[in-house]
């Protein structure tokens, strides 16, 4: 069996990233994505571009806001040739502060990055009620990065591979069991069918990475997204509300409330308390939610960074020890539509 250039285990939103800037510099590609894991990242994840709200490393700050400014460009590029619309919406995200240490290290960091020629601002508590009525009453102000903002990240991953597969790279409906290695090198991926010779290969499997391809992974932790059409609160604009790791995603009819961490392994099942922790931290963001229903509940799991910073999404974990796995649980709220 000849090899192919690059073989990409996992399809999902990293997989398919991958599959599809292999195949536009002529790779010959090959992609293994068993099937959608109810626990898999990017189905889950709410889609948050968040390279400015939290202090961080200037270089990996750097990063973080060049990795977000390339889906200016690449949303157009991806509705032209695949007809799906990535969703991007460049709102801008603001980091609350509810008392005075906290607006004080929210006020150095929007130096920092200003001195670093980013644009980022400081908003005073009056100004984020006036931009966001009902918002955050007793906040001391905000960090607000008028960059951030979201997409949805089931259309990223369907564009890329759509984008992928017009390139040429073939869709494998395979799960890879290991890697191939001889002399220290990998040569290919192995399925239940057999050895895929590959020169290449990239380990885009999230948290099963260890389990199906025989390699260490960090720890973990879970991603959610959205779904239903359902309204948020009358008069609230659209708004991604940060604080103390959890946020308040509120766009159109609906709002992605999130996230909790919890070392859970590889099980992804809801928590009453990651719930009830959720809700609060949500509820100080946005009080009118206190009034709207549950419309659904989920779970997601996927690598965390082992120095606990940010993940590629400019979203920060909470801490967790290397080689445990931790859980983000998220909720849609919302009323009825009308």
């Amino acid at each position: 069996m000849k090899a192919v250039d690059v073989a990409i285990v996992g399809g999902g939103a990293v997989g398919a990233a991958c599959a599809r800037a292999a195949a536009l510099r002529g790779l010959e590609v090959a992609i293994f994505e068993p099937g959608p894991d109810p626990a898999a990242a990017s189905p889950a994840s709410a889609g948050m571009l968040a390279a400015q709200i939290e202090p961080g490393d200037d270089v990996l700050v750097a990063l973080s806001v060049r990795a977000r400014d390339l889906y200016e460009p690449l949303g157009p590029a991806l509705r032209e040739t695949t007809g799906i619309d990535i969703g991007f919406w460049r709102s801008g995200i603001a980091a609350v502060a509810f008392d005075d240490p906290a607006a004080d290290r929210l006020k150095e960091e929007v130096a920092r990055q200003r001195q670093a020629g980013l644009r980022c601002d400081w908003l005073e508590g009056d100004e984020v009620r006036e931009r966001w009525p009902g918002a955050a009453p007793d906040c001391h102000g905000a960090l607000f990065a008028p960059e951030d903002g979201a997409l949805d990240p089931q259309a990223l991953t369907r564009a890329c591979l759509a984008d992928a597969r017009r390139l040429g790279a073939k869709l494998h409906a395979e799960k890879v069991e290991a890697l191939a290695i001889a002399q220290g090198r990998v040569t290919g991926v192995v399925t239940g069918h057999g050895t895929n010779p590959a020169e290449h290969a990239v380990l885009a499997a999230g948290v099963w990475s260890r389990k199906s391809a025989g390699c260490r992974a960090p720890a973990c932790r879970a991603a959610t997204r959205s779904d239903g059409r359902h309204r948020v609160a009358d008069g609230c604009p659209p708004a991604i509300l940060y604080h103390d790791q959890g946020y308040v995603l509120a766009r159109g009819a609906d709002a992605v409330l999130g996230s909790t961490m919890e070392r859970a392994g590889y099980d992804a099942r809801v928590t009453n308390e990651g719930l009830a922790q959720i809700f609060r931290g949500a509820v100080r963001l946005l009080p009118a939610l206190i009034t709207q229903p549950v419309q659904r509940t989920w779970a997601g799991l996927r690598p965390r960074p082992p120095t606990g910073g940010q993940s590629s999404a400019g979203t920060r974990s909470r801490a967790a020890v290397v080689r445990d796995r931790s859980r983000t649980q998220r909720y849609l709220a919302g009323g009825p539509d009308g």
